[in-house]
């Protein structure tokens, strides 16, 4: 009985129990960062080895995405994610098939049919709408689904995600202005690298932060830990129980690591000192929650050795099935792209 007692009160030292999160759902958190980076790492490789043409990474983002996803609603509220929301995508519903068989272009991809670039994210069947290239625009697809709900009258919040260097266009200020005058149910969320791919932050933000922004479109801006799942979380908490109250919108900086180059056509060692580049691995979001949950003794090394064992297995079997998948047929090729007539 006492070493039951003892390690219900390691657990309770994690705090995920004050924010009504259960020991499954920090273990399911967990086990979902794992495969966010799992696929990503993936991708890496079959870019290298020549099958994807093109990967841009979410490593560093995981605890930031799968926070911030968790108070959201399956199959009700909707997602406007960018091109870094692979952990997101994941916590929406979508599969690791589902993510690489889109960056093979396959015919039967659920993002678009083969139609769209890597990163492009999105499936009407998880609710969520995928971005187009011109980065910022995924922000006014959220205000306008939620402005849609509003006027339906329907229980919808929205929830969209962008980079710090995403918040200085247009766009994204346009769609803040708006659901602020609404007060609209929307969730915006920037995850903040640091770098706007080689422009770090002194140099695209002006007073270095995005979450003050917020003051000026008459509703909250916080800015939290990227690398605390249970610290996005409750901010995300907070933002959604605002939006369905009727209180509008929130803005979550997420303060996180970009553990890897900018794209596969990039490399971060070219503007970056190499010492800060070295540092980076400490920063592992994964690392530290994966820590944090060995100290509360919700998990073993053994058993974070097993998870990690089952996570790959699942990324080797849905990366054989992706890459089995049909082609694309050529004469389909301007369908979804030209209006077509009934019949």
């Amino acid at each position: 009985m006492a070493d039951t007692q003892q390690a219900d009160t390691k657990a309770a030292g994690l705090g995920h129990r004050e924010l009504g999160l259960t020991d499954a759902d920090v273990m399911a958190m967990y086990r979902l960062m794992l495969l966010a980076r799992a696929v990503d790492e993936r991708m890496w490789l079959m870019q290298r080895a020549g099958k994807i043409a093109f990967v841009i990474s979410g490593q560093g983002h995981e605890a930031a995405q799968i926070g911030t996803a968790w108070p959201m609603r399956h199959n009700q509220d909707w997602m406007a994610p960018y091109y870094r929301s692979i952990a997101s995508a994941l916590a929406f519903g979508m599969t690791p098939e589902d993510i690489v068989t889109a960056h093979l272009a396959k015919g039967d991809d659920v993002s678009s049919g083969g139609r769209q670039m890597p990163g492009h994210y999105g499936a009407a069947r998880y609710n969520i709408v995928s971005l187009s290239s011109p980065v910022g625009t995924q922000v006014l697809h959220a205000v306008g689904i939620a402005m849609g709900a509003w006027v339906r009258g329907d229980d919808v919040v929205a929830i969209t995600s962008f980079g710090e260097g995403t918040s200085n266009q247009g766009e994204v200020h346009e769609a803040m202005n708006f659901a602020g005058v609404h007060r609209l149910p929307v969730i915006f969320v920037c995850e903040n690298n640091g770098y706007a791919i080689s422009v770090p932050l002194a140099q695209q933000v002006g007073g270095g932060s995005v979450a003050i922004r917020a003051q000026g479109y008459g509703f909250p801006g916080i800015t939290v830990d990227g690398g605390d799942p249970l610290a996005c979380y409750a901010a995300a908490r907070e933002a959604h129980d605002r939006a369905r109250r009727g209180e509008g919108s929130t803005l979550i900086e997420t303060i996180v690591v970009r553990l890897t180059s900018h794209s596969s056509d990039d490399d971060q060692r070219r503007y970056r000192d190499p010492a800060e580049v070295e540092t980076l691995r400490e920063q592992d979001p994964i690392t530290l929650f994966g820590n944090r949950l060995l100290v509360a003794g919700l998990l073993t090394e053994d058993a974070d050795m097993s998870l990690r064992a089952e996570v790959k297995a699942e990324v080797n079997q849905a990366s054989a099935r992706a890459e089995a998948r049909p082609d694309p047929d050529a004469s389909t090729a301007e369908r979804w792209v030209y209006a077509e007539e009934a019949g």
